[in-house]
Order: C-alpha cells, then sequence, then structure tokens
C-alpha cells in the first residue's frame, strides 16, 4: 500500500509538472507545433537518465526510483519510460528488440491513436 501511495503521489505530481511546463513552453510560441509535449518529453528523458544512472550506482532505494521514475516521471511522460526501456536494450545488446519496440511503439502508438480517433467519429 505504501508503494502504491508512493506512485499515485509521484503521478500526481508528474501530471500537473507536465501540465504546467508544456502550457509555458508552448505559450511563447506560436506555432501548431507540440514543442510543450516535445520539450517535456525530452527533458523527461533526461530526468530519467540521472534516476535510473543513480539507482544503477546503489545510490537510490526501490522506494524512491517507484516515486520518481514510475510516479513522477511517469506522470510527467511516459516517453521517458520509452528511452530508459530502449536505452537499457541497447546496454544489453538486445538490437533486435530496440527496433522491434521503438518501430512498433511508434507504427502502433500512432495507429491506436487513429483507430480512437475514427472510432470518435464513427460513434
Amino acid at each position: 500500500m505504501k508503494t502504491l501511495l508512493a506512485i499515485g503521489t509521484g503521478s500526481f505530481i508528474g501530471g500537473i509538472s507536465r501540465y504546467l511546463l508544456s502550457r509555458f513552453i508552448q505559450g511563447g510560441i506560436y506555432s501548431g507545433f507540440p514543442f510543450g509535449t516535445l520539450g517535456v518529453n525530452i527533458i523527461g528523458c533526461f530526468l530519467i537518465g540521472l534516476v535510473f544512472g543513480i539507482s544503477e550506482r546503489g545510490n537510490m532505494s526501490q522506494e524512491w526510483r517507484l516515486f520518481l521514475a514510475t510516479g513522477i516521471l511517469g506522470g510527467f511522460t511516459t516517453f521517458s519510460a520509452f528511452a530508459a526501456e530502449n536505452m537499457a536494450m541497447l546496454r544489453d545488446s538486445e538490437i533486435f528488440n530496440f527496433f522491434l519496440y521503438t518501430g512498433s511503439s511508434i507504427f502502433i502508438g500512432l495507429l491506436a491513436t487513429f483507430a480512437g480517433i475514427m472510432l470518435i467519429k464513427i460513434l
């Protein structure tokens, strides 16, 4: 229960942070390109790299890792988790899995988004 509370609290913090930072970044730019989301995703990737780097050194408890990586950064952006998983596959020389995961995540993610949009349109 303590772990779930830590993750939930972190997700709350991350989600609100994502919203505020994305609006801040996008607010200063007059473009339809999602610079706010891109900025949040890049920052999230950097931050999860820091968390995993510290964790791999043994300088972080499992509870803190779950709070920061799964909670805050999971709420902040799922792209950071995607990047960290891909880096782990590259580190472990799982080249086939790296390309399979990256390609399928992008392709299936876009396809699922399209399917959701189309489903709403036909309902």
